[in-house]
């Protein structure tokens, strides 16, 4: 429930009250993450067409709803936080885009089977196994058929470099864990690479790092 994955580098508890910590930590003016889009985001962009219609599942300060309306998809977004929310808001009103906002976790977001051509989940590794399970179900049932679930974490090589992330390796991914998890449907790409993160102030240095793009059957 935790928008993004955003840690404070590190975390090896999970928070007992999500909202008001990211409250705390998005009332600061900057963006925390930074104001460009996430990077394997953008890599996708050849998939991306005007007109989709887009969710972003934890969204934070809006940086890949907003661009993703700026590229024409019809974009919906939503956050455990209330102020980042009102953040993304802002940066949509800076950038000149509609994107529809809505503060909720994944327990209270409306989930709407098959709304969706494109689901956005970057750094959603707050979930522990079970709550992972629907989450992930959550997401492929609302997408369309032909859609894609474009979804970024990080694996448990992360706990070592101590750049971002959870902490805690039953929150990573492996491409073991995806292919259960997501096998039912087309695996268009999976890939395990490390990286140089410079995503704001949270996502900063060489970190292990797992892409996944699905199409729903």
């Amino acid at each position: 429930m935790i928008a993004e994955a955003r840690y404070p580098r590190r975390m090896d508890t999970p928070f007992s009250d999500p909202r008001s910590t990211w409250d705390a930590r998005f009332a600061r003016d900057d963006y925390i993450f930074g104001t460009a889009p996430n990077v394997f985001l953008s890599q996708q962009a050849h998939r991306l067409r005007p007109g989709q219609r887009a969710l972003c599942v934890a969204d934070g300060e809006g940086r890949n709803s907003v661009w993703l309306a700026q590229r024409g998809l019809a974009v919906s977004a939503f956050d455990i936080s209330p102020r980042g929310v009102a953040k993304a808001r802002a940066l949509a009103q800076r950038h000149g885009v509609t994107v529809d906002y809505t503060v909720a976790d994944v327990e209270t977001f409306a989930w709407t089977p098959a709304a969706f051509d494109v689901v956005v989940a970057i750094f959603i590794q707050f979930a522990p196994p079970a709550q992972r399970s629907r989450l992930f179900a959550q997401m492929i049932e609302a997408l369309a058929p032909g859609g894609l679930l474009l979804l970024q974490g990080y694996t448990p090589r992360q706990i070592a470099f101590a750049t971002g992330g959870p902490g805690r390796a039953d929150h990573l991914y492996t491409p073991a864990l995806l292919h259960e998890a997501l096998g039912a449907h087309e695996i268009v790409l999976l890939r395990e690479h490390d990286s140089e993160l410079d995503e704001g102030t949270q996502h900063a240095g060489m970190s292990a790092l797992i892409d996944c793009v699905v199409r729903r059957r």
